[in-house]
């Protein structure tokens, strides 16, 4: 094996390695022990798939033979919102389900960053489905009126049972992770809350790539999706990374293929038809963000070790 072919084999193995520690808590988590031991040896839902923004917008349909399908995750964003400024928790999982098959088909140095955030969804369902088990660990109306619609509205959607799961919803989940302890605003858990932080400030990031993408050309030209990228990573996701992850970053954010073939991810023939497509998408994620965003901020979760 020749010198250049050892040096690729040595990057290829550095990104896996960082890759699986991409968010913060996983890879920042173990440099700092890493750093520390060295220097001890020697740190709502109105929105409509079908109407959105001005004038009506057609439904999204599947696109056949790809994983990823964009509609799916538009009708997942859109699930996802309640009445009452909260978020359910199945859809919101399951548009992360969708991100992480959009990642993946942008190649495997991305697809390494998909394989950390399903680790982080994972998390969350398991605490759900150990509270399901758990009758302390449910939420019910008289403690947070999840998912309470008004009667006349005749839909079954939103309606709440006698308990909730604590699991069902964010702010169910925070209400019940305070309540019995779970979350320290000292030193690192596994418990949902700080899981959502993570995902959460991973969503802005995609978010900001997505409405990049979807930008009209400059100058009569369009940007390569790999600079949209890493701009939209360094004035989000870089802001809570080390040195180190942002450089592992950039070098997974290089590989990323060209314009065309995001068109045909979203099954689109041309910029002007993806913009509009994108744009719906990025509206949605930002609601749902920005719900997420305020019940975090209002327990005092953005900083979360």
């Amino acid at each position: 094996m020749g010198v250049k072919s050892k040096a690729a084999a040595a990057i290829l193995i550095l990104l896996l390695f960082l890759g699986s520690l991409w968010l913060q808590g996983g890879l920042d988590y173990h440099w700092d022990s890493c750093v520390k031991g060295y220097n001890q040896l020697n740190k709502l839902h109105q929105l409509s798939n079908s109407s959105v923004g001005d004038g009506a917008e057609s439904q999204l349909e599947l696109c056949p033979g790809q994983t990823f399908q964009v509609s799916l995750l538009l009708s997942h964003l859109l699930d996802a919102p309640t009445h009452n400024s909260d978020v359910l928790l199945q859809p919101y999982l399951s548009s992360w389900d969708e991100l992480v098959n959009f990642m993946d088909s942008l190649g495997p140095m991305v697809g390494l960053i998909s394989k950390e955030i399903e680790s982080k969804t994972s998390i969350i369902r398991q605490l759900a489905l150990t509270a399901d088990g758990n009758p302390e660990a449910e939420v019910g109306p008289d403690l947070h009126s999840i998912n309470s619609v008004n009667s006349q509205g005749g839909g079954t959607k939103n309606k709440a049972s006698v308990h909730t799961s604590a699991y069902h919803s964010v702010r169910s989940m925070i209400l019940v992770e305070l309540n019995q302890g779970l979350v320290s605003f000292h030193h690192q858990t596994d418990s949902g809350c700080r899981t959502l932080l993570r995902l959460h400030r991973a969503l802005l990031w995609l978010k900001l790539f997505l409405e990049k993408l979807a930008e009209t050309p400059v100058e009569g030209r369009l940007r390569s999706p790999s600079d949209l990228c890493r701009e939209a990573y360094k004035s989000t996701l870089a802001q809570h990374h080390t040195w180190y992850v942002r450089k592992a970053a950039e070098l997974a954010f290089i590989a990323l293929p060209e314009r065309g073939f995001f068109f045909r991810l979203v099954c689109m023939q041309n910029q002007e038809e993806m913009s509009k497509v994108l744009h719906r998408v990025s509206r949605a994620i930002g609601e749902v963000y920005d719900r997420t965003q305020k019940a975090l901020e209002e327990h005092g979760m953005l900083d979360l070790p």
